[in-house]
């Protein structure tokens, strides 16, 4: 199972966490920008590439202390046809790393569209007699709202080609609640999602008890975490809201079972900036993500 394999990695490296690479140019050091801002101009291709090596200067570092990153792929998609050629090659140059990769796409819809959505995140498109891998990511979000029929075809491409789902559960952001509060004969929404997370992933359980259908679950919400880590004892967490969105690791503690797993937690803007927080030399950037990823990873392990 897909999530066997990340909960292996966290095992590996003694750190439940993961690096959301959701790049901005602006976060981009001004060495690297003018680098490929002299050679291809002000464009949306100069911005990509140095992107790419931003990315990839980060992994270098973290990849030995950090199991798995999640790009967005919103933050590639900006930069057109260019940009998404870098999600391409960040999403493969982790994995020559040997990290997890979760692409956070948040995808939804049914039938024929969902397929295709499948295919390019995790599973393979023919053309002739070949079969072309697009993107090739380890698991990825989706939005379950549309109900069963936009998670079967994804089901099945988990079960052939080893991949993972994370479901949109319980978000981080302030104005969830609105909908996800909801009650449905006394039962909020977002347990009950949580209880379909369950029902899709029971014929697809892993050896540490985790099907391959996981679910977004906030730390902004501690309680609310604990409670659905109860309730879906076979539901692989990811856990955003950690650092720039208020969460905290004590919160946290109630997203792992009772041996420390079940749950990675999700950190993007406090990694990727970090050299700008601690005002060191920009060059030194991706020391500064690695001092951050540490830090983090004994914040969160000092309370499981």
């Amino acid at each position: 199972m897909s999530f066997d394999r990340l909960i292996e990695k966290i095992k590996e490296t003694g750190n439940p966490s993961v690096v959301g690479l959701d790049p901005k140019l602006e976060y981009v050091p001004e060495f690297i920008q003018k680098k490929y801002l002299e050679e291809d101009g002000w464009s949306l291709k100069a911005a990509s590439k140095a992107i790419l090596k931003f990315n990839q200067m980060i992994i270098d570092e973290i990849c030995d202390i950090v199991p798995a990153i999640k790009p967005q792929s919103a933050y590639y998609e900006m930069y057109g046809h260019h940009g998404m050629k870098t999600l391409e090659r960040t999403i493969r140059y982790a994995k020559l790393k040997g990290m997890y990769v979760i692409t956070d796409g948040k995808r939804n819809d049914i039938g024929a569209t969902m397929e295709a959505y499948t295919n390019a995140h995790l599973g393979t498109v023919r053309i002739g007699e070949n079969d072309f891998e697009p993107f090739g990511a380890d698991a990825l979000t989706v939005n379950g709202y549309l109900g069963t029929d936009g998670i079967s075809p994804l089901l099945k491409v988990c079960k052939e080609r080893d991949r993972g789902i994370f479901v949109l559960v319980k978000t981080s952001n302030p104005s969830s609640g609105e909908l996800q509060d909801r009650l449905i004969d006394g039962v909020p929404i977002y347990a009950i999602m949580g209880d379909m997370c369950e029902k899709w992933g029971s014929e697809q359980i892993g050896k540490y008890g985790y099907s391959s259908v996981g679910a977004v679950v906030g730390a902004t919400y501690p309680e609310q975490l604990s409670e659905l880590r109860k309730r879906l004892p076979h539901t692989m967490f990811l856990v955003p809201g950690y650092g720039a969105q208020g969460g905290g690791a004590k919160g946290i503690a109630g997203a792992f079972d009772g041996n420390g797993m079940g749950a990675i937690v999700n950190s993007s803007r406090a990694v990727m900036c970090a050299y700008k927080k601690e005002g060191c030399d920009e060059r030194d950037f991706a020391k500064a993500s690695r001092r951050e990823v540490i830090r983090m990873r004994d914040d969160i392990t000092a309370y499981i």
